[in-house]
């Protein structure tokens, strides 16, 4: 008997899934553990897992579609077996209106464009003039006849032409037959004024370059999933979340020297068939982070309206773009893992997060996060609080810059720029500086880590 496939619930806030691929066809044969398509959820897009053997014998939901939790998305079976078909899911009102789009757009490829009315015979000529409605008659006649003080051209822009003191011959018509309208004379004007205003302001002018667009490109996507949850949770934050933001500058120097040196002895430690874990600075960021927060408890907890929920231990979660989007996946009990196995566990997830293949549990449940963008040259800025987190620490670039020594000497140092975003309903202002105070301490004494 065939098995039908339902869109599972991938996380705690998921209502509805969208198929953003099918791995699989009609026909494939199937066996436990294979993907059968990509699920694009609140949180990521994830991969939906196969547990029966089998053939794909049928598929219920086309690619892009949006279902709820439960619906059927596929039937597992044997090859030749009937299953009945399940009724369509209903669209949202996006994927209606992008429906009566495609069939709109469809129509107007298929319908043959209709042939413009053929003018009247030129003694009797009437054009509409598209600024006073009214119809100009004769006007053709007049041109066709070979006139040279008669052109064709609308009453108003005739008006203006005369105003402006702008000779019509001198105008390019953009209307039927070449008929001069109000905009081709301002258009004119605008033209002609050009190298007026240049000569006066003794500017070179030169012709427009026509420069390359890079990468941009007139469209319209519709908005992911991803991309929606994001939107809404960080409005959310911004809205409900009362922020206030700390900023400290501290020595970057001793921990660059610090994980150079931890490298380069993780190298001469593995054998030569081995390859040796590197250290990331935002390893030693994370690990500072959770040693810092067991002295400032305040930094890790939440906000429940009636009560304020204190957290025993520090679950780190950190910002890893991907397309589309950012995920926050989590380390768990990072304050009881020394620097190595937390170093691990980030790459595990990192790797986890390009490849879409993160669980739900592996996104949820933090209690304060980091997010870098030093790698990207940012030298500051200030992180929105990721709900329920108390704070959320924001990490500059290490900059080279000329520094003053305790005898006021000038230096070359490196500096770098932390700032802590909080929630002040979770955290005073004394808490937050607290926690920055004793993180900047420990990251310019990097040696602190190890013990």
């Amino acid at each position: 008997m065939a098995t039908i496939i339902e869109m599972p619930k991938l996380s705690d806030t998921m209502s509805v899934g969208t198929v953003v691929k099918w791995h699989k066809q009609v026909g494939d044969k199937v066996s436990n553990g294979d993907v059968l398509a990509e699920i694009e959820t609140d949180k990521a897009t994830m991969e939906l897992e196969n547990f029966e053997d089998g053939f794909l014998i049928k598929i219920f939901v086309k690619e892009g579609v949006e279902v709820p939790i439960g619906s059927g998305l596929a039937a597992v079976g044997e090859t030749g077996e009937d299953v009945e078909d399940i009724p369509p899911p209903v669209e949202t009102p996006n994927q209606v209106e992008t429906i009566i789009a495609e069939e709109e757009s469809d129509k107007e490829e298929k319908s043959p464009p209709t042939p413009p009315p053929p003018l009247p015979k030129e003694e009797e000529a009437a054009i509409i003039d598209e600024e006073s409605g009214e119809a100009v008659i004769g006007e053709a006649s007049e041109e066709t006849a070979g006139s040279t003080d008669r052109i064709l051209a609308s009453p108003l822009a005739r008006k203006i032409a005369h105003d402006q003191q702008i000779e019509l011959s001198d105008v390019q018509g953009s209307g039927p037959r070449g008929r001069v309208t109000k905009k081709d004379v301002l258009s004119h004007k605008q033209v002609e004024a050009a190298p007026v205003e240049a000569l006066r302001s003794d500017q070179v002018v030169r012709p427009v370059e026509t420069q390359s667009s890079g990468q941009l490109k007139d469209q319209v996507v519709p908005v992911s999933k991803m991309r929606s949850i994001i939107a809404q949770r960080l409005l959310e934050s911004k809205n409900t979340i009362p922020h206030f933001y700390l900023q400290k500058e501290i020595d970057s120097q001793p921990l660059r020297l610090a994980r150079e040196a931890i490298n380069k002895r993780l190298t001469q430690r593995c054998s030569s068939d081995e390859k040796p874990l590197k250290l990331t600075l935002n390893d030693l960021i994370l690990k500072a982070c959770a040693e810092s927060i067991k002295w400032v408890p305040e930094i890790n907890t939440s906000w429940e309206n009636d009560q304020i929920r204190y957290h025993g231990n520090v679950h780190l979660s950190f910002g890893v773009a991907v397309e589309d989007g950012l995920v926050t996946p989590v380390i768990r009990n990072a304050e009881s893992l020394d620097l190595t196995t937390l170093s691990r566990e980030a790459k595990s997830l990192i790797g986890k997060a390009k490849s879409k293949k993160l669980t739900p549990d592996e996104m949820t449940g933090s209690t304060f996060t980091v997010t870098n963008l030093g790698m990207f040259g940012i030298d500051f800025f200030s992180g929105i609080i990721n709900p329920p987190n108390a704070a959320i620490l924001s990490v500059g670039a290490s900059v080279k810059k000329p520094v003053l020594d305790s005898c006021g000497n000038l230096q070359a140092g490196e500096r770098m720029t932390l700032g802590l975003s909080c929630d002040h309903r979770l955290v005073d202002g004394a808490a937050g500086a607290s926690f920055l105070k004793l993180l900047g301490e420990i990251l310019e004494r990097p040696a602190s880590l190890l013990v």
